[in-house]
């Protein structure tokens, strides 16, 4: 004799399913390009207006081209999300080559040794290396996941989109407003 489906299985198997196909995730990679794109519209904005201080201060062109890579990241990611009919496997490599080569960008920009002696290496540390650890490692997992049929699959986005954000507006302040100090 066999069970009827009860709501936390059915529930359980439309997460499962969520996890490993795109097509729950239209409204969230359209949400996510937008941000991105309007974020990195206002970095652009932030850089001509404080130009030449971030031309002669230690480590901020650095720290401007790390901003970019965070935007860049979620932004790539949400595209991806948004091809129609593409294969999950595919999506999944995608998301891993994303993932590593924004983690090798934002790993040579956001050096220690490039900080500016002003920026605590705790700061550094809270604002630079962890987001980037939690964005390439999120993205990458997602990959993994979405090749693999584990892991959690694309619910490694949001955390990592999230991370990206944080850090880019914080990024973003000091390039406007802080530099001036």
């Amino acid at each position: 004799m066999t069970r009827p489906a009860t709501a936390s299985a059915t529930t359980a198997t439309a997460v499962a399913h969520s996890a490993y196909s795109a097509e729950g995730w239209t409204d969230f990679a359209v949400a996510t390009t937008g941000a991105a794109a309007a974020l990195a519209g206002l970095l652009f904005v932030a850089l001509s207006i404080n130009l030449s201080g971030i031309l002669t201060g230690r480590g901020l062109t650095a720290r401007a081209a790390y901003t970019l890579v965070l935007l860049a990241t979620p932004l790539l990611v949400g595209v991806l999300l948004l091809v129609p009919d593409q294969d999950e496997r595919v999506l999944g490599a995608e998301l891993l080559v994303v993932g590593a080569g924004s983690g090798l960008a934002l790993a040579r920009l956001s050096r220690p040794g490039r900080r500016s002696r002003e920026q605590r290496l705790v700061w550094w540390a809270a604002t630079e290396a962890a987001p980037a650890l939690v964005l390439t490692a999120s993205t990458a997992l997602a990959g993994v996941g979405l090749l693999t049929g584990a892991l959690g699959g694309l619910y490694w986005v949001p955390g990592a989109v999230l991370a990206a954000f944080l850090a880019a507006l914080i990024n973003a302040w000091v390039l406007l407003v802080e530099i001036l100090r």
